[in-house]
């Protein structure tokens, strides 16, 4: 009960209409609308986390964002984290160097604690600051999981955007234009990268041109195979064909002769004679060989001479001995 001579007392508990503000506490909240998310507040933590995750993408990163040793002077730790599948890794010296210098658009590079700082790791470095591509130092645990299970990073890797497939017509179009006589290496059935990777070397060492792989049932362009090449991969194109029987019918009206490597073939390498025609060397896997519409589509079926108690040649050997035959000839016809 309200106290006798205190005008406050029952107030707010009068009956019927009251005075109202007339609208103004509506007015002061509108525009303000809902709270923002906590990574929305640019002075929230988490608001910090995502602009540091933005600018980390905007200048090439890949997952989490780490410290990024500045320039170049890996003095720094980051450890790197890769749990996207739209990159590859290149280890080891030659192959990380190769792609330096070739200009593929990496997006990072990492290097070993405490890695030795070899003439190819000062040339990479040298490379990566002038580039912009942010040098991180991280642990070899952590190279070796980069690496793979039997990878050898020699202490340095490189993530690279997935490998780019030229057109097969545009390849033999290009070597054309530039007046020189096509020597192509095309797959059959090759599905270990690192089988590729060796075949990528040899068309390299030997004058090939390029690679041509099927679209299915192939080893692709990865961080094996960019291991085994040593480097070459950056330099020796590789085509994808839809279709390889129909790529290989293509070639041939086009006057290149289709080659195909198998140890039943009737004519022994050293006996055929490829100085001057444009060439496309076909070769199988090792247990199946070629398939039988590839071997329909070859113009030649070619064996390799090899002593009667080895049953075949790994297919990286075999068409480093074709390339090696076939670069003889043509350095024979030259002179």
């Amino acid at each position: 009960m309200a106290k006798p001579g205190n005008p406050s007392a029952g107030k707010g508990k009068k009956k019927g209409p009251t005075k109202g503000t007339g609208g103004l506490g509506r007015k002061a909240l509108e525009g303000r609308g809902p709270t923002p998310k906590a990574e929305d507040r640019a002075w929230h933590v988490a608001g910090k986390r995502k602009a540091a995750a933005e600018r980390y993408a905007a200048a090439g990163g890949r997952g989490r964002p780490g410290r990024q040793a500045s320039g170049g002077n890996p003095n720094r730790t980051a450890r790197a984290k890769d749990n996207t599948s739209d990159t590859e890794t290149v280890t080891g010296r030659n192959s990380v160097l190769e792609a330096l210098r070739t200009r593929i658009p990496a997006t990072a590079m990492y290097i070993a604690q405490r890695v030795e700082m070899d003439d190819r790791v000062k040339e990479m470095l040298s490379i990566a600051t002038h580039r912009g591509i942010p040098v991180l130092e991280v642990t070899r645990q952590e190279l070796d999981r980069m690496a793979g299970f039997d990878g050898v990073h020699q202490g340095v890797a490189l993530k690279v955007p997935p490998y780019e497939y030229a057109h097969p017509q545009d390849l033999l179009e290009k070597v054309i234009d530039r007046g020189e006589v096509p020597l192509f290496v095309a797959l059959d059935g090759i599905t270990d990268p690192r089988n590729l990777g060796a075949i990528i070397r040899s068309t390299a060492a030997f004058g090939g041109h390029g690679i041509i792989l099927p679209q299915r049932r192939s080893a692709g362009v990865n961080s094996a195979a960019w291991k085994t090449s040593a480097g070459a991969a950056a330099r020796i194109p590789v085509a994808m064909a839809t279709n390889l029987t129909t790529q290989l019918k293509e070639f041939k009206k086009q006057g290149v002769f289709v080659l195909g490597l198998d140890g039943d073939g009737d004519v022994s390498l050293p006996a055929l004679e490829l100085a001057d025609r444009p060439v496309v060397v076909v070769i199988g896997s090792e247990g199946k060989g070629l398939s039988r519409l590839v071997t329909e589509n070859c113009d030649q079926i070619v064996s390799i001479p090899i002593s009667a108690a080895t049953e075949s040649l790994n297919a990286g050997i075999a068409a480093s001995v074709a390339l090696y035959q076939i670069s003889t000839f043509r350095a024979a016809g030259r002179n």
